[in-house]
């Protein structure tokens, strides 16, 4: 195994005053697997510049810029970006989404059919989980 020790010790990285990061479950969890390049530099570019909640609103012309890129591709990777679910957008605003997706909620016990009625732990997993009981 690889001992891992510091290369250049005056050059070593520390947590900036601004915020931003880099999530390590982009990788670990598969999330860029299958990305453009472009798109993933346009992902590199939003979390770097994105507040605290994840917003930004660079312009079209800006981004393009920025990335050596054209209107028409940053078009399509914005696209690609959004498909798996990285980033929204609604023009001039960027979000860098959480990788964490929400559990979608489970029906109230009035539209559910059971009126009310207890529900088995079991059911509700299969809920969540697409099925049915």
């Amino acid at each position: 195994m690889t001992r891992k020790r510091i290369i250049c010790p005056e050059r070593l990285r520390r947590v900036p005053q601004q915020f931003s990061w880099v999530d390590h479950r982009l990788v670990r969890d598969g999330h860029i697997t299958g990305l453009s390049h472009e798109g993933l530099s346009l992902y590199l570019l939003l979390v770097t510049v994105a507040d605290a909640e994840g917003l930004s609103y660079y312009s079209n012309e800006a981004v393009c810029r920025l990335l050596c890129m054209e209107s028409a591709v940053l078009s399509r990777v914005r696209r690609e970006l959004k498909d798996v679910e990285l980033i929204a957008y609604k023009r001039p605003l960027y979000q860098v989404l959480s990788l964490d997706r929400p559990i979608e909620s489970l029906p109230s016990p009035r539209n559910s059919g059971n009126r009310g009625e207890a529900v088995s732990i079991r059911e509700v997993f299969a809920r969540i989980a697409g099925g049915a009981e």
